[in-house]
């Protein structure tokens, strides 16, 4: 058995490496195959629904398929935590990866509404609820994945690494879709060009889990299996009767970090557009720039959450969120010349989500880690990231500033959160 003191303090060795590039590339890649679709979601509804239908109805459809995804993203995930738990964390990431693959393809190749009629949506809608599934598992299986196999001083930089591939997701995405729309006409993409980013998001994605096969179970679930100490029963079943406390923790850093990614990277270029006056692909740019600050933020969060502790990182850094966001919403519309640097700044600041999973690692015992991580983690973003764009929309008819002050709130939220996490060794 290994020596857990020893196995603590040794530095990273050229396996740990592999094992956060392999999983960091891999989240990149099937994050991609899951937001992609929203990319598109204009051609998506021409092509899928009747063409008599009503213009707001027909987006209104498609998004709700889109949004099918994140709604089952709980139940995949507990699912996926379930067997990760007793079956092992290897089996579950390599699973999840294919199972947001074959759809990503499938969808692609998908004949449209012209073609087959209602089949097409619904069809659609299937493959949505098997990315939705897939997403699930793979998010929270990562990072369990990745803290368990690098030293325990090490998770902070471990997850936040790994969250940091998760973000450069989105940003392929956007650039994927930049650059359709950029090389092919608007009847080109209508015709065929929509397809190539599902085509190539899940021949990379089976790749991705073609890698993937060089990366061995973690030694904290061997070590389990060996003693005989997985879980004696259903695993959630004990997290939700032994680990209420951490659950409650780990939902709200959650909804903390659901406003953050929602608000500042997903709603701004939008808000950007709509509210501060300025042009799409000025908005587009700074907030490609903006991801990019994020994905280095993540990194730095979590390497300085190892040096001087969550708790001090989560607390500074979500003070610093709520300054930054708090400058960005007041300034861009007096001085939109700032907009990059401001952005950028916003966005590296954001990174303080990365301190986020690493505290829910450490939140749960190994036996039933994947499972309470899992189903915190899910249930929260399924329900403040889905509510965080309707209640800031709606906050946004009487008040300006309303992105700021929800991005504050949760930033308090998650100072006073802060106050409960135990720095220290995972269990």
């Amino acid at each position: 058995m290994p020596d857990i003191s020893q196995e603590s303090a040794r530095l990273l060795v050229r396996q740990d490496y592999k094992t956060l590039s392999l999983a960091a590339l891999g989240g990149a890649l099937e994050f991609y195959d899951f937001i992609i679709f929203v990319f598109f979601a204009t051609t998506i509804g021409a092509l899928f629904f009747p063409p008599d239908m009503p213009d707001w109805m027909r987006l209104f459809q498609t998004f709700g398929i889109f949004a099918a995804g994140y709604v089952v993203r709980p139940i995949g995930g507990m699912v996926m935590a379930h067997f990760g738990d007793l079956l092992g964390r290897k089996k579950m990431f390599n699973l999840s990866i294919l199972l947001m693959a074959v759809p990503t393809l499938l969808i692609g190749l998908l004949p449209t509404y012209a073609s087959i009629g209602l089949a097409a949506p619904l069809l659609l809608l299937l493959l949505r609820v098997a990315q939705g599934a897939a997403v699930g598992g793979e998010v929270p299986g990562a990072w369990v994945f990745v803290s368990e196999h690098v030293p325990a001083r090490h998770i902070g930089y471990a997850c936040g690494t790994l969250t940091a591939g998760l973000t450069m997701g989105i940003l392929l995405g956007s650039m994927m879709a930049t650059g359709i729309n950029s090389v092919f006409t608007p009847q080109q993409v209508l015709d065929y060009g929509w397809r190539l980013p599902f085509l190539l998001g899940g021949v990379f994605g089976l790749g991705a889990m073609y890698l993937r096969r060089w990366l061995h179970e973690t030694p904290v679930f061997t070590e389990l299996k060996q003693r005989k100490a997985l879980a004696a029963e259903l695993p959630l079943k004990a997290v939700l009767r032994e680990h209420r406390g951490a659950v409650v923790l780990s939902m709200l850093l959650t909804w903390m970090l659901s406003a953050a990614i929602v608000v500042v990277i997903l709603m701004t270029p939008t808000l950007l557009q709509k509210v501060y006056g300025f042009d799409a692909r000025t908005a587009l740019t700074a907030n490609t720039a903006a991801t990019l600050c994020l994905a280095v933020g993540c990194v730095v969060a979590g390497v300085l959450a190892d040096r001087l502790g969550a708790r001090r990182m989560l607390i500074g850094g979500a003070l610093l969120l709520a300054a930054c966001t708090y400058a960005f919403y007041t300034t861009v519309k007096v001085r939109p010349d700032l907009l990059l640097p401001l952005y950028c700044l916003l966005g590296f600041a954001v990174g303080v989500v990365g301190v986020v999973p690493s505290v829910m690692v450490r939140a749960f015992p190994a036996p039933v880690r994947f499972s309470g991580l899992s189903f915190s983690y899910n249930l929260a973003y399924a329900i403040f990231g889905g509510l965080t764009p309707v209640m800031v929309t709606l906050m946004l008819k009487v008040e300006p500033l309303a992105p700021a002050w929800y991005v504050m709130a949760l930033c308090a939220v998650g100072v006073v959160t802060a106050l409960f996490v135990r720095d220290g060794q995972r269990q």
